[in-house]
């Protein structure tokens, strides 16, 4: 049993010796990134750094032309809808197989209330905190449901980066929360936070329902559905809670197109990784997003960033180096399972 363990690996000195290898070739030729690995890269260049210029644009489209999150999130569900084509060219069905339509369409529910509390958020509160918030309760509540739902548990390393990450984003919003004034525009701020909040909780209900998910074109199916159930029940919400507004000027309509399309890619990115790694410490890596909305909430939209939000951003960039640290692991290439 011995030879087998993976670090106690013995010599069976009752078989010819192979031939030696230099130890550096060995390293290139036995080594490569395992799939957890692959995945918190494609969840930190794909999913964090894109969805980072998500809320700053959203914000930009707001103070120029006044557009509502509800016309937002319509706007975006557009990019989502033609997807439908690539499903019929595969001969999918639109909603998914019968048996998991169900889950399909609860996960595009939960999506859609993460954005709209997004948009909502960053309306009200800076981009970089509204980013902040739901980032981080989505990873706390991935981690608590990862006890409450799954056997397998995290790692010490998961454990510790995400400790380290909750501690960073604690020193970007409490200085925030503790001046919050006992007045219309406090109170405002307050429920900012509170839609971040939801976001991300909603946030992370998704990512584990996606997990449930194994059907061969669930990927597109999940992303068409998402734009179908966010125009249904974004159209009639925006004439009755909101104000349609018409931009008028190329800023917007700019903004509106780059957020469309950066959401659709981190979308896309985010739900692959899932699939390759835990959802909490992918929720970890994702607070890269964090770090460049507040480079853009202080160079582009020109709004004040505190010394405590740099200091709480470089704890975040720490915990997403513990976990990705962790997860560099070495796979043997062409090992034989027995």
């Amino acid at each position: 049993m011995a030879g087998n363990h993976r670090y106690f690996n013995l010599p069976d000195f009752t078989q010819p010796s192979p031939p030696s290898t230099s130890p550096s070739l060995l390293s290139h030729q036995c080594c490569r990134p395992s799939d957890a690995t692959k995945g918190l890269l494609v969840a930190l260049l794909g999913g964090g750094l894109p969805a980072g210029f998500v809320g700053p644009f959203s914000r930009m489209a707001y103070q120029t032309s006044h557009l509502p999150s509800l016309e937002l999130l319509i706007c975006r569900c557009l990019f989502h809808l033609p997807i439908a084509l690539l499903l019929k060219l595969r001969g999918d069905p639109l909603f998914g197989p019968p048996d998991v339509q169900g889950r399909n369409f609860l996960h595009a529910l939960l999506n859609v209330l993460s954005i709209g509390c997004a948009y909502s958020a960053v309306q009200v509160v800076p981009a970089g905190n509204a980013a902040t918030v739901r980032k981080g309760s989505s990873t706390v509540c991935s981690a608590l449901l990862a006890l409450c739902l799954e056997s397998q548990g995290l790692s010490g390393y998961d454990w510790c980066g995400l400790l380290d990450s909750t501690l960073g984003l604690i020193i970007i919003v409490g200085p925030g929360l503790g001046t919050l004034q006992e007045e219309t525009t406090g109170l405002y701020t307050a429920m900012g936070y509170v839609l971040a909040f939801l976001g991300g909780l909603a946030l992370s209900l998704w990512l584990l329902v996606y997990c449930s998910l194994n059907f061969s074109s669930c990927l597109p199916t999940v992303a068409f559905l998402f734009g179908l159930v966010g125009l249904v029940g974004s159209v009639p919400g925006l004439f009755l809670l909101q104000t349609a507004v018409l931009p008028n000027d190329p800023l917007s309509w700019s903004c509106v197109g780059a957020v469309g399309i950066l959401a659709l890619v981190s979308f896309a990115c985010v739900s692959y990784v899932v699939t390759k790694a835990h959802p909490a410490p992918v929720c970890a890596v994702l607070h890269s997003e964090v770090v460049v909305a507040l480079m853009l909430q202080y160079y582009v939209l020109c709004e004040t960033v505190a010394p405590s939000d740099i200091m709480g951003a470089g704890v975040v960039l720490g915990s997403i180096a513990i976990i990705t640290a962790q997860n560099l692991s070495c796979e043997r290439e062409g090992q034989v399972e027995e």
